[in-house]
């Protein structure tokens, strides 16, 4: 027969194995929650990622824009800042950014009827930024900078891609993402996000924006444009 002293510690003990067993269950799910809550607070959405990757475009196109300044002033200006910018147009903007626009953006509004318009503009333009961009790493070589010909293409090149792409971009930040959410569910909208997330660390490795502007922000200080108090009006 058991005595009531052995049986009331052998419940004593379950119940506190039962606590134990509780407390960590719930610690475990507390820290599973706050990784799931700093998961999602480092998400990036659809729309805000092709933004911020506008803004690598936005800053390449300042490069060319100091490039094609010096070339007017006729002053020193070394290929390697506009070869390496033209290769990260080819490569994240061309190849990565306006393919997950063809591929996930555009068909989704042209099956919804909406900015179709603006779709196919947007497509012509996607092909234009292409031809022109060829002709740039054609013409961006030191022997290319020496003749007058050559130069003159090269810097026609550039000024012919700002002209079309400070207008596509803004026209794609302004009309274009914000008019997407409305056109997919919000579990489509959350999954395409995860989607743009694996093809950008396919292509580029982990933290592939990341490196992008660190690249970027390289070729602006070659090029001695890399401070931005210096654009401050001096009035």
């Amino acid at each position: 027969m058991k005595s009531p002293e052995r049986s009331g510690r052998r419940k004593f003990i379950k119940a506190g194995g039962i606590v134990i067993v509780s407390s960590v269950l719930a610690t475990t799910r507390s820290m599973m929650g706050k990784e799931e809550e700093k998961k999602k607070e480092n998400e990036v959405a659809p729309p805000e990622d092709l933004m911020r990757e506008h803004g690598v475009l936005k800053r390449i196109l300042l490069v060319y824009g100091e490039a094609l300044r010096r070339m007017d002033a006729k002053e020193d200006l070394p290929p390697e800042p506009i070869q390496e910018s033209a290769k990260i147009i080819r490569s994240f903007i061309e190849d990565y950014h306006e393919k997950l626009e063809e591929d996930f953006l555009f068909p989704r509004f042209k099956k919804a009827n909406k900015l179709a318009d603006l779709v196919d503009v947007l497509v012509q333009q996607h092909q234009g930024g292409r031809r022109v961009t060829d002709i740039t790493l054609q013409f961006a070589t030191n022997q290319a900078l020496k003749n007058a010909d050559d130069r003159r293409k090269l810097a026609e090149s550039m000024r012919q891609f700002i002209r079309m792409y400070n207008p596509h971009e803004a026209r794609e930040d302004t009309v274009l993402f914000p008019a997407f959410r409305g056109i997919v569910s919000a579990h489509e909208f959350d999954s395409l996000g995860e989607d743009f997330e694996k093809k950008e660390d396919e292509l580029f490795g982990d933290d592939g924006f990341e490196k992008m502007v660190d690249k970027v922000a390289q070729i602006e200080k070659k090029l001695g444009i890399y401070e931005l108090a210096q654009f401050t009006p001096k009035i």
